[in-house]
């Protein structure tokens, strides 16, 4: 059960983000609208109703998506510096070749290729896309010991992690569990350059970091950050600016005990495909949308 299904993204221009997308990712525009007043109520977001949005789809064609939101860029907002959706996370076939493409492309290499040691099974890159939007690229070489990884089928393909920045680690894990259904996976501490440089703190201090699994699948990371980092700002009844929406399906939507913004409901759609959703905010505000799935 591979329970990622999108990541919601602001952005100002939603024409650009989807032909910077196209371009550099080789994703395909499969649905376009605004955004009506149901889905902004059930996301405490009243003025993102009436905003244009586009679904897009990557070159594998696999089922799940990023969803780019039309708004106005907000003055405050800093990549990695607030809680929350901070990262998405996607699978390339050789990441040098992804490294090439984005050194000419709107999207900033804020960490290139390096191997982290201890986990030789990935390769990532990180990029700082146009709205301020942080995408890692990853080859995965192989799986975990515990844990099984998607290979791409495209040079750039599909979202397998979504990452979360915490004001308490712990609290979150346990919430997390309790909330959306998922298992605590492995938990360490590790080198974490970009958040080093977001806080200028030594790129040689350690951070902690957990995973959050289901079954054999790891999909979601949760990072402790700094006591620097603040709750994110956001324009009144608007979604929050960057990584705004973390959307999952879940085998047991009746057993998830919310509490949701908005009473679950049917909604249509690539994303939905007329199944219940709701969404429910975590411990530091992060929008999280669970839509109900095939019983496991």
């Amino acid at each position: 059960m591979k329970l990622l299904r999108a990541a919601t993204i602001s952005v100002s221009d939603l024409e650009r983000a989807v032909g910077d997308y196209a371009k550099y990712f080789d994703y395909s525009k499969i649905d376009d609208g605004v955004i009506d007043d149901d889905l902004a109520g059930s996301w405490d977001a009243p003025a993102s109703a009436g905003r244009p949005y586009a679904i897009m789809q990557p070159a594998s064609g696999a089922d799940i998506f990023l969803r780019f939101i039309e708004q106005p860029a907000h003055p405050d907002y800093l990549p990695l510096r607030s809680y929350g959706w901070n990262c998405i996370e996607i699978c390339v076939e050789d990441v040098l070749a992804a490294n090439a493409r984005m050194e000419n492309s709107p999207f900033e290499v804020i960490g290139p290729p390096r191997e982290i040691e201890g986990l030789p099974a990935i390769y990532p890159m990180q990029v700082k896309g146009p709205d301020g939007e942080i995408v890692y690229l990853t080859q995965i070489r192989d799986d975990l010991p515990d844990y099984d990884l998607p290979r791409a089928t495209a040079p750039i393909d599909r979202l397998f992690i979504f990452v979360m920045g915490c004001s308490d680690l712990d609290a979150s894990l346990a919430w997390m569990e309790k909330h959306v259904g998922v298992q605590n996976g492995r938990d360490m501490e590790i080198v974490y350059t970009m958040i080093a440089k977001a806080y200028g703190t030594p790129e040689e201090e350690l951070h902690r970091i957990a995973t959050m699994i289901h079954e054999r699948d790891v999909f979601l990371e949760l990072d402790q950050y700094p006591e620097a980092a603040v709750t994110r700002k956001r324009h009144e009844g608007m979604l929050p600016p960057g990584f705004a929406v973390g959307t999952l399906w879940t085998p047991d939507f009746d057993a998830l005990p919310g509490p949701w913004i908005t009473p679950p409901t049917t909604r249509n759609g690539p994303i939905y495909k007329g199944r219940r959703a709701a969404t429910i905010k975590d411990l530091d505000g992060a929008l999280i949308e669970i839509v109900e799935g095939d019983a496991a």
